[in-house]
């Protein structure tokens, strides 16, 4: 038999819970939990000495087991005549202390400061059904008299879903009033999500609304929330904050339900935050591999990402990470990344800290006891390090970081928190080997980015590459973040000059700071916008030309389609001014980070339009795409003709003094190259 209502609306009337209570007659109803589930938060808010009003008692046994464990001075009411007459049946030898009323909540028959306790489990639920005006007075009206029966110090207890309107209503009530506002989440009420049939698709939350006394001319409003049956509460600044965060423990809990109960959900990522200060302290990233067949030992398990490796693409990116998870052999797969400024003590005590929180994402099948690994690389949790961390004001706050790669190599990189898994520049630090940790100098030999080894390989385009060591080359370099790219090619190449552009003047002091770049007679910073850079440099009468221009510039709006770079750099009459400062036989460099196929598309035509010969070198692993343009169709080299150019330049390049790096194979970079 179906005893719930059709309607929420039922909730309100008096006819509905006289033909409830008839029909299922003295089986208690627990709505909103047992006592066994409910007993933590009411122990910590409820002292056994209390005087406690308990308003739509129903035939619910939360009080009688409360009068067995000590709680004697409770008084119960409710509506309805046949659940009143039920309880004082059920009750009257066994717990004569215990009284119950038949009243209406909203016109007690109490003097005022009768209690010192108000216990509501679920009935401002229930009447509270809409935001209708008649419903919200006879609400109005049951929470008046709740504050009105309480005493100074006394609080409302109410067990409720927490739903958006009725915090709303709740919490306005009451911090108007002047009470302090507290919200509890019921600790095993996450278990109830993840039951097989969940009663409520929502976690189970207490308001603990305490009475203070009245102060004229005050203002003051407290915001708390507690997530933790032990935990300690957090202030929040606002009703509004406070709200935000229940919203986000009752998506966590539906995020949860669905994965226990589904797999297959597509991407799936959460942070996981600091209970005390509220800054995320892990990124979740659930994977499933449906291809993966089910055993008793591989339903479940967790990979450590090390720190300072979760922009590896096999870690970073949607595909890596399905590739990780079906190579690990697990139906599901959860992977961690560490967040940089917190502190870490080890894999077994990260382990610790995880392993309940994670249990709540398991799949469905998983045996209850069953032991989840938890693995990584190496077995260790990776070494970060922040150097530095500042804000800029075009740029917004920024990190330098030192972390150890999997060769035990140090790296040192530019990070910006508004996308904190892409590395913006990167260099590898020159080690230390007497103390076994990194130095401060800059292999400037090695080119981390493997777009960057790319751009320096298309210079393999402009012909005679045996020749360009002795050719005063003239580039420009839109873009410098930690200068890697202008600093190889002014010292790999002895004869260039080098013009660099760059919009923010921190990065100049980052890349000279951190990153061992410096200006000489051949390489010239200029803090410009590289729009009006080209712009004035197309419109001048002594029209400076170049030979290689190279664009690595990011989009700040994380809102395009396209990241790099900014739309305007590709629009067509701004090309038109590229190739007017371009050299006949030049080349036009350009990292393109684009997403939206049909933005690229449109970003290749355009291109095609002003420069008829265009190559594109997909880098494997990752979205950027390395587009060499020329102006002469009737030029362009087949594979092996641009294979054997690339050989010749880094023929050239590796002679001794050189400083050249054996693991940088030029013609690697050209490969794959295509003509568009």
């Amino acid at each position: 038999m179906n005893l719930l209502p059709k309607s929420s609306k039922e909730f309100g009337s008096v006819d509905y819970w006289e033909k409830f209570f008839q029909q299922r007659g003295k089986q208690a109803f627990e709505w909103y939990g047992t006592y066994l589930e409910l007993c933590g938060v009411l122990h910590k808010y409820i002292k056994p000495r209390e005087k406690v009003l308990v308003i739509g008692c129903g035939n619910s046994e939360l009080s009688e087991q409360l009068y067995d464990v000590g709680y004697r001075d409770i008084v119960n009411i409710d509506i309805s005549e046949v659940v009143i007459k039920q309880m004082r049946e059920r009750n009257a030898s066994r717990r004569p202390q215990m009284s119950f009323l038949k009243m209406d909540m909203t016109q007690m028959e109490f003097p005022d400061a009768s209690f010192q306790v108000v216990l509501d489990k679920g009935t401002l639920d229930a009447v509270l059904t809409d935001e209708e005006e008649r419903t919200l007075q006879l609400v109005d009206r049951m929470l008046a008299e709740v504050g009105r029966v309480l005493q100074v110090g006394g609080r409302y207890l109410c067990i409720s879903l927490a739903q958006a309107h009725i915090l709303k209503k709740a919490v306005g009530h009451f911090s108007r009033e002047g009470w302090m506002v507290r919200v509890h989440q019921v600790a095993d009420s996450q278990d109830q999500v993840l039951e097989a049939e969940p009663r409520f698709s929502l976690p189970v939350f207490a308001f603990i609304m305490t009475k203070f006394r009245p102060v004229p001319g005050s203002a003051l409003q407290i915001f708390e929330l507690c997530v933790q049956e032990q935990g300690k509460p957090v202030r929040l600044e606002s009703a509004e904050r406070l709200a935000e965060a229940v919203r986000e423990r009752q998506q966590y809990a539906w995020l949860c339900g669905q994965l226990h109960r589904k797999s297959g959900l597509g991407s799936v990522s959460l942070d996981l935050c600091n209970g005390d200060t509220g800054e995320p302290r892990y990124t979740l990233h659930v994977v499933d591999s449906p291809t993966v067949k089910p055993s008793r030992d591989n339903h479940f398990a967790i990979f450590i990402i090390p720190q300072g490796r979760e922009t590896e693409w096999l870690f970073g990116m949607e595909e890596g990470l399905k590739q990780l998870a079906a190579s690990a052999g697990f139906r599901r797969l959860i992977t961690v990344a560490l967040h940089r400024g917190q502190q870490y003590d080890g894999m077994d005590s990260i382990q610790a800290e995880l392993s309940a929180r994670v249990m709540e994402l398991a799949p469905a099948g998983m045996p209850a006891q069953q032991q989840v690994p938890f693995l990584s690389v190496g077995g260790d949790i990776g070494v970060r390090t922040v150097q530095h961390q500042d804000c800029s004001p075009l740029s917004g706050d920024y990190v330098i970081e030192d972390v150890q790669g999997d060769d035990r190599r140090y790296f040192r990189r530019l990070i910006f928190l508004s996308n904190r898994n892409v590395v913006q520049s990167e260099a590898r630090l020159l080690m230390d080997v007497s103390r076994r940790a990194p130095g401060q100098s800059i292999d400037k030999s090695y080119l981390c980015c493997e777009h960057h080894k790319a751009m320096i390989a298309g210079l393999a385009l402009l012909r005679n590459p045996e020749l360009l060591l002795e050719t005063p080359l003239a580039l420009l370099v839109v873009g410098l973040g930690g200068g890697s790219l202008p600093l190889f090619v002014h010292d790999h190449f002895p004869k260039s000059r080098v013009d660099a552009v760059e919009i923010d003047p921190c990065m100049l002091e980052v890349a000279t700071q951190w990153f061992g770049f410096s200006q000489s007679d051949r390489m010239k910073v200029h803090i410009a916008d590289g729009l009006d850079y080209v712009t004035r440099l197309a419109g001048g009468e002594a029209r400076t030309h170049y030979d290689v221009i190279m664009f690595d510039v990011d989009s700040k709006d994380p809102t395009l389609g396209m990241s790099c770079p900014p739309p305007a750099f590709v629009d067509q009459p701004f090309l038109q001014k590229v190739k007017s400062i371009l050299t006949d036989a030049g080349v036009f460099i350009l990292n393109l980070v684009c997403r939206d196929v049909g933005l690229k598309d449109s970003v290749l035509a355009g291109l095609r339009a002003v420069f008829p010969l265009l190559y594109v070198r997909r880098i494997e692993g990752e979205v950027n795409e390395i587009l060499f343009c020329q102006l002469h169709p009737e030029q362009k080299l087949a594979t092996p003709e641009l294979l054997e150019m690339a050989q010749a330049l880094e023929w050239t390049l590796r002679k001794p003094g050189r400083g050249w790096d054996d693991t940088y194979v030029l013609s690697d970079m050209l490969k794959t190259v295509k003509i568009v």
